[in-house]
């Protein structure tokens, strides 16, 4: 079965209603990214940085996959599919999706600020001030800040190196180093990128344009992809 890498970001979790800090202009909700989305933050708000959160996970349950998810994980039957994506929503297992890696961490796990390897599921929507790991430190969201490194991203790289067929949904290739995996997929593979706004990409070899948002282009890719089968 041929290997199918999908690398996905905001653009397709933005059809379920889920905002984004690049399509606000920088602010999320009134929030800037410096104040909840860095260490720095952390160290000066954590209360503040612990409620950003919890809205953004309560938000996350409230929403449900669109056809775009659920295109993606349709072609499980046809492919060997994984999803590597940026966002840090459970709306791509919730629509099927068995093999998902998150680079940048996901809403409904915590990590210990003692020791980054104690990682625990949240049930539910709230991660409080005074929750702590089995060593007695505070748990913060197990969410990659800004400016801190992307510890999936060696994985992630690996996993591009395979695909027979490369897509990018819903991301604009701006942010590393999450763009960077294009480079990594091989010259013969082919590659589609699903975006209403096109890339400037001149150097990917092999590489198709769907300029369509996530829930219309991934229908129109599957037909693609099945018809080269």
């Amino acid at each position: 079965m041929r290997k199918l890498i999908a690398l996905t970001g905001a653009g397709i979790s933005a059809e379920s209603g889920l905002a984004t800090f690049r399509d606000s202009g920088g602010l999320w909700e009134g929030y800037r990214v410096e104040d909840v989305a860095t260490p720095d933050a952390w160290r000066r708000n954590p209360d503040l940085v612990l409620e950003f959160y919890n809205q953004r996970r309560q938000a996350a349950l409230a929403a449900a996959p669109n056809r775009g998810h659920l295109v993606l994980a349709e072609l499980e039957r046809d492919f060997d599919v994984t999803v590597i994506t940026q966002n840090v929503d459970d709306l791509h297992e919730r629509a099927g999706s068995r093999h998902v890696i998150h680079l940048h961490g996901s809403l409904f796990e915590s990590r210990s600020t003692f020791d980054p390897a104690l990682i625990y599921k949240i049930d539910g929507w709230e991660l409080k001030k005074g929750d702590k790991c089995e060593k007695g430190s505070q748990l913060r969201p197990n969410i990659v800040w800004f400016g801190e490194a992307v510890p999936m991203m060696e994985k992630a790289a690996w996993i591009a190196s395979t695909a027979d067929v490369f897509l990018v949904v819903g991301t604009s290739m701006a942010v590393y180093p999450a763009a960077s995996l294009i480079d990594y997929v091989p010259d013969q593979a082919k590659k589609y990128i699903v975006d209403p706004k096109k890339p400037d990409i001149l150097h990917v070899p092999n590489l198709a344009f769907i300029t369509d948002k996530a829930s219309i282009g991934m229908v129109k890719l599957r037909s693609m992809l099945l018809a080269l089968e």
